[in-house]
């Protein structure tokens, strides 16, 4: 199997006890992960659960009007569809690809009876105290810190979960992803690009100096790291 399909390049997967492991491997199924894909929406019913390996998916919630905001993305440190073994057959968020690569999947069923198991509701379980954190602390950078840190934040988020130095996205996608009006979007880039920090062009923005995003970004990159860091073994499965 190529590294990129590999299903333990996601941490939730790796960390599963190779026992469980065993019972995972003839039942996930290896899926594309297009630019734009809806994994489900709002309100609707949750076939699968979702991990993503080199894509990275944003949860968002839609407001009536059609604006959306985003709270919280997901790439291969986790699970997409929490609600779906947290009791719940829907969410009211939106899970869209915003950064486009391949994943796996598993049935709902499936999960479901997997969750029952000790193992797996543990690891489960601190994965979602892990993604609240971060939508918690979306909510608070989103109300109290300016929009170049939360471009910083968006950023050091998305790279953590891509392992490279480079995020395709255009400014219209990133404004949708943050609530914003495109225009502040290019405001707050190009202050970061005045500091040396990202080179932006053509949707692709490079980031240049990273410990310098981390210094110019707020607390709020640092306390969601510390979280997943504390409640994610990064331990293979064999």
């Amino acid at each position: 199997m190529a590294p990129t399909l590999d299903p333990l390049k996601n941490q939730l997967l790796a960390a599963l006890p190779a026992e469980e492991w065993k019972r995972w491997q003839p039942r996930i199924e290896h899926v594309e992960m297009p630019l734009g894909a809806v994994l489900y929406e709002s309100g609707g019913e949750m076939s699968h659960v979702y991990f993503p390996i080199d894509a990275i998916v944003s949860l968002l919630y839609v407001m009536e009007d059609g604006a959306s905001a985003e709270i919280a993305v997901v790439g291969n440190e986790g699970i997409v569809g929490v609600s779906l073994f947290m009791g719940g057959e829907s969410t009211t968020s939106r899970a869209v690809v915003q950064s486009a690569g391949t994943g796996y999947r598993l049935f709902a069923a499936d999960m479901k009876a997997a969750f029952t198991r000790g193992p797996v509701l543990h690891l489960m379980l601190r994965y979602t105290q892990a993604l609240i954190t971060q939508m918690a602390q979306t909510a608070v950078c989103n109300r109290h810190h300016s929009l170049d840190q939360q471009l910083c934040r968006w950023l050091l988020l998305s790279l953590d979960r891509l392992q490279r130095s480079e995020v395709v996205m255009t400014q219209e996608l990133i404004g949708n992803m943050l609530g914003v009006r495109r225009e502040g979007v290019t405001d707050a880039a190009r202050k970061l690009q005045k500091a040396n920090l990202i080179r932006y062009s053509r949707g692709r923005i490079e980031v240049l100096d990273r410990p310098g995003l981390e210094q110019r970004s707020c607390e709020c990159y640092a306390v969601v790291k510390k979280e997943y860091d504390r409640l994610l073994p990064d331990r293979p499965a064999t």
